[in-house]
């Protein structure tokens, strides 16, 4: 059972590292808001992660899974959430024009991201249906054999939620470290540029994503 625990966690692990729209929204919330925003943002998609898996573990997630139009108004309105936060850090973008490039005064020329850090990172999992077809399609094929099938998803959404919050809080802890460079105006400008196209991107993808 161990082996099988320890495999679950290897690929549970490649799939985390994965990037994707979680990792986006952190890099935003990080380099523009700081540590303390990015960790509540990765507390956030976390708290995201769990309630798939009490969902998952309920049997709630596989009538989504099964259903396609609750499929289809759950992505739908995860993209339109996606496309919102891309938005956002375009706009965000477009007012720091032409502003000094000066990094002790970089957060007072372009203002942090509007909204509740946690709940950002919270909604936009919780409006994710591909994390319920991962759980309720691939966690049980991962789940060790000896154990009761509730005891071993729960188990694996736990590990996931593990390798999420060291994986993505290590990756705020580097890029608050690196923070005199993204606090430049210039460069922050040039990062909500980039993570507001990846966010729109993610959502379009979302939205035209198929339900398999």
């Amino acid at each position: 059972m161990v082996y099988e625990f320890l495999a679950a966690a290897g690929v549970l692990a490649l799939l985390t590292m994965v990037p994707g729209p979680d990792m986006a929204v952190v890099t935003r919330r990080a380099v523009a808001a700081g540590r303390g925003d990015g960790l509540r943002t990765v507390a956030g998609i976390t708290t995201g992660l769990l309630v798939w898996g009490v969902l998952s573990v309920a049997g709630l997630a596989a009538v989504l899974a099964a259903s396609a139009t609750a499929y289809t108004v759950v992505k739908l309105a995860g993209a339109a959430y996606l496309v919102f936060l891309g938005a956002q850090a375009l706009l965000t973008a477009r007012r720091g024009r032409g502003r000094p490039d000066d990094a002790a005064t970089a957060s007072a020329q372009l203002p942090p991201p509007a909204g509740n850090p946690w709940r950002t990172g919270l909604v936009s999992n919780v409006l994710n249906p591909k994390i319920a077809v991962f759980y309720t399609g691939l966690l049980p094929t991962l789940a060790p054999h000896g154990l009761a099938p509730h005891t071993g998803m729960a188990l694996l959404v736990l590990i996931h939620a593990a390798l999420t919050v060291g994986w993505l809080g290590a990756y705020v802890l580097l890029l608050t470290k690196a923070r005199a460079f993204f606090a430049r105006t210039s460069v922050r400008r040039a990062m909500e540029r980039i993570t507001g196209v990846v966010l729109i991107g993610f959502g379009v993808k979302v939205a035209t994503a198929s339900q398999a």
